[in-house]
Order: structure tokens, then C-alpha cells, then sequence
């Protein structure tokens, strides 16, 4: 899996960079089929101490999954968008193969469309 990471108006360093491809890589053991990973890294300007957003965004053969997470640090946000990316492949994967389970019982039964 290729993954990008952008960090706007600040310079991430490297042991940032690294830990986010490790994480981000972990993602391929529940899919194989995972194209690419864009990792949007932002700070926004407020008061609060949980101003590091962190999105993700992984591109599949026909979709694309998304998060976004704030947290007070960029390694706790990637922690939780990948958890959260995590289950979004898992469903992802169980509605396909039942999609492909209904599709072939279609076919099985003579009712698909030739």
C-alpha cells in the first residue's frame, strides 16, 4: 500500500513520519486489497490543547473510506483513526463478500441479468 502524508503549514519530522507509516500499514493485515492512504496532518488554531487533526483517507477498488480525528497529539490521533479505519474495512469487507454471496445465488437460481 503507497500512503501519502501531508502536513499543512508546519514541517512533520521524521519519527512523526515513520510511526504514521507504521501504523498506517498495519491496515493492510484485514484487507489486501487497499490501494493507497492519504494522512492529512493539521493544526488548528484554538485555545483548546487537543488542536492536532489528524484524516485519513483509504482508497479501495470502488469506495473510499474517511476519518477524521482531534486529539493533543498526532500519534493519539493516528492511534484511533486507524482503530477506526480498522472497522470500517472489516464492514466493509463482510457487505462485499454478502453482496457477492446474494449476487451468486442470483445467478445460481437463473435470475441474474444477462
Amino acid at each position: 500500500m503507497r500512503i501519502s502524508v501531508q502536513s499543512i503549514h508546519f514541517n512533520a519530522d521524521k519519527k512523526l513520519l515513520a510511526f504514521i507509516q507504521r501504523k498506517a500499514e498495519k491496515l493492510d493485515q484485514f484487507s489486501d486489497s487497499i490501494l493507497n492512504a492519504e494522512v492529512y496532518l493539521r493544526l488548528e488554531k484554538t485555545g483548546d490543547d487537543a488542536n492536532k487533526i489528524t484524516e485519513v483517507k483509504l482508497n479501495l477498488p470502488g469506495s473510499q473510506l474517511f476519518v477524521k480525528e482531534q486529539c493533543k497529539s498526532f500519534e493519539e490521533a493516528m492511534d484511533l483513526a486507524v482503530e477506526s479505519l480498522r472497522r470500517q474495512v472489516t464492514k466493509h469487507k463482510t457487505k462485499n463478500r454478502i453482496r457477492l454471496a446474494n449476487y451468486k445465488a442470483e445467478i445460481n437460481m437463473g435470475h441474474a441479468w444477462a
